[in-house]
């Protein structure tokens, strides 16, 4: 019997999200019900509403989310009603051609539910990236339910469904940072600064945050930045060179996601160094970099998918360093808000104002 919920609905594009009536079957087979406690506020949801990701509306926004199963489909195995999860919107099918070449962190046939969550009036809707979890319930493929230590607080562990887990991917699967090396991180929201508090937690020497915003790099100091540059008042590039010694920085992280960032971040990395992009673009924009610096420069460049990350990984990894206190957590959540303030979070996150609030339900 389909469970009436309340959830957060985008109709249209740009139109301010509404809380509204969301239908939720129950699970089938391969499909976990799972009761949302609480979800982040994410960029990612933004651009749904705007309509940068598709334009197929109605959208059922929130996937950085963290809850306890309440039902599975009858060939469920992996979960059982009363698992404490975090959501992930990367599930490895298993079979896929990366999958069976032992990528599955890049499976190109992630699971979702089958089975449509609806409007009271049967109007089918899309679930971002396969979750829609600004709702009370919310049906997933069951291996997008990953279990993790009960212990964890809701609003701090559902994080690492999405940002936290991007950011943290960016610099130790993707950049594959390590003690001593320098690490720039362009871009200060709370996917820079889950890749700066990774990076300061593998001992990087010198860890150098940049943003334009004067609160976001002090918000850079306190997840372990060494270093600020405030890129509105000071070429990037040439103040990277100065902190390390004329070289550039062994791994540069791009998590702004605009042409122009990634160009600083390109020319603020030492020869053979790494950069790696994780802030998603907009379909629109395109890198305008000569054949030669690509090729003189040598090292990689390497687009960071969820930080490269196998969830039933790395998920219980991060939730254990916060438990032990070695990865805060807690630090990102700047509010927690009811699900009627969701269009008032996505004006604080312009703004600024914010790392993320996050829904409590």
């Amino acid at each position: 019997m389909p469970h009436l919920v309340r959830g957060v609905v985008s109709r249209s594009k740009g139109a301010p999200v509404e809380v509204t009536t969301v239908s939720v079957p129950d699970p089938g087979p391969g499909e976990a019900l799972v009761r949302v406690q609480a979800c982040g506020v994410c960029h990612t949801d933004l651009h749904y509403r705007e309509g940068a990701i598709t334009s197929d509306f109605p959208f059922l926004l929130g996937h950085e989310a963290a809850g306890g199963v309440e039902a599975v489909g009858p060939d469920v195995t992996n979960l059982t009603p009363g698992d404490f999860v975090v959501l992930a919107w990367r599930a490895p099918c298993g079979h896929c051609r990366s999958c069976r070449r032992g990528r599955p962190w890049y499976c190109f046939d992630s699971r979702n539910a089958t089975q449509k969550m609806t409007l009271e009036d049967g109007t089918e809707l899309r679930a971002a990236l396969g979750i829609g979890a600004f709702a009370e319930k919310t049906l997933v493929a069951a291996g997008q339910a990953v279990k993790v230590d009960p212990a964890a607080r809701p609003e701090a562990a559902g994080l690492v469904g999405c940002g936290v887990m991007a950011g943290f991917g960016a610099a130790l699967n993707t950049g594959g940072v390590q003690r001593g090396d320098t690490v720039a991180v362009f871009g200060c929201g709370g996917v820079g600064d889950a890749a700066i508090h990774a990076a300061a937690l593998v001992g990087a020497r010198k860890i150098i945050a940049v943003d334009v915003d004067e609160r976001k790099l002090k918000w850079a100091r306190e997840f372990g930045a060494t270093d600020i540059v405030d890129s509105s008042q000071t070429n990037p590039v040439d103040e990277i060179r100065r902190l390390t010694d004329g070289f550039g920085a062994d791994v540069t992280i791009e998590a702004v996601g605009r042409p122009e960032v990634f160009k600083q971040a390109f020319h603020a990395r030492d020869h053979a160094g790494v950069m790696v992009q994780v802030g998603v673009p907009d379909p629109s924009m395109r890198i305008d970099l000569g054949m030669i610096d690509f090729f003189g420069r040598g090292g990689a460049l390497k687009p960071s998918w969820y930080g490269d990350c196998l969830p039933t990984r790395d998920f219980p990894i991060l939730i254990d360093l916060y438990l032990r206190g070695r990865y805060d957590l807690d630090r990102f959540v700047s509010e927690t808000i009811p699900l009627d303030q969701v269009e008032e979070a996505f004006a604080k996150m312009q703004r600024g104002e914010v790392l993320r609030s996050v829904v409590v339900l």
